[in-house]
């Protein structure tokens, strides 16, 4: 009993071995080659048809498949179906790429003209923020009184009399108010820029105004009160080098007609 199972146990385990052994077999070798990577060589087809065609595993072979030696069937052949999807594939590839590049460049464009155009960017506007901005800075800061902030009280009380304050107050808030809406509306930045420019000739031109009618002002109140001062017998006139009264003049003519 002990010599039959051995027996049995020795046979099992030939088998087992043999069945594990690899099949390497050429034509399964030939063939698995020439579907996935090497050439389509026809005379890899083995079993070959051998001396005067009379090899059996030829005709038991290829007789039933006589055009597949002929056909290039490799999925990566130059025409092979993996080589048309590739081919396929790097074709919308271009496509896809075409079209993102035109869709890039649309919203690119759209990015650039709201940026150009929208009011909500035209104060972080380079030449704004570089230029424009410390220019206006004394209008757009200016707030109640403080334009008459240092001068002195006759002067801030003449400029107020005689309507030049207001007169200054007016025309400041209106090019404020410009300003403003050529901030706020939505307009081309070259047309926004120019109108930056305008308003900013027209403000400097204001200002040099205020200015000189301040000086005016300062002029004018101090002959008004030398004029008061004469007037008063307060301030006597101070002769001058080379001074004469009418009686001295008259003497001078006597005398000479004298001679």
């Amino acid at each position: 009993m002990k010599k039959q199972v051995l027996a049995i146990l020795f046979i099992s385990m030939f088998f087992q071995s043999f069945g594990q052994r690899p099949i390497r077999d050429k034509h399964i070798t030939n063939q698995q080659e020439r579907m996935v990577f090497k050439q389509w060589d026809r005379k890899k087809f083995t079993p070959t048809s051998g001396f005067l065609g009379l090899n059996p595993e030829y005709w038991l072979t290829w007789a039933w498949h006589p055009d597949y030696p002929k056909k290039d069937l490799r999925p990566l052949g130059p025409v092979g179906p993996q080589t048309q999807r590739l081919a396929l594939v790097a074709a919308m590839q271009g496509s896809t790429n075409g079209y993102k590049l035109h869709s890039d460049t649309l919203k690119n464009t759209a990015v650039t003209e709201a940026v150009n155009y929208s009011a909500v960017f035209s104060t972080v506007d380079p030449l704004w923020q570089l230029y424009y901005r410390h220019e206006f800075e004394p209008l757009l800061s200016q707030q109640g009184n403080d334009l008459l902030n240092g001068i002195p009280a006759k002067e801030r009380d003449y400029l107020v009399r005689t309507g030049v304050y207001d007169w200054y107050r007016e025309e400041a808030s209106g090019i404020r108010e410009r300003l403003e809406g050529a901030q706020n509306a939505t307009m081309d930045r070259g047309a926004r820029i120019i109108a930056y420019h305008r308003l900013f000739l027209e403000y400097r031109k204001l200002s040099a105004s205020w200015e000189a009618k301040r000086q005016y002002a300062r002029k004018f109140l101090g002959l008004n009160e030398t004029a008061s001062r004469i007037r008063s017998r307060e301030q006597p006139i101070i002769p001058g080098n080379g001074y004469r009264t009418d009686k001295q003049i008259a003497d001078d003519i006597l005398a000479k007609s004298k001679l």
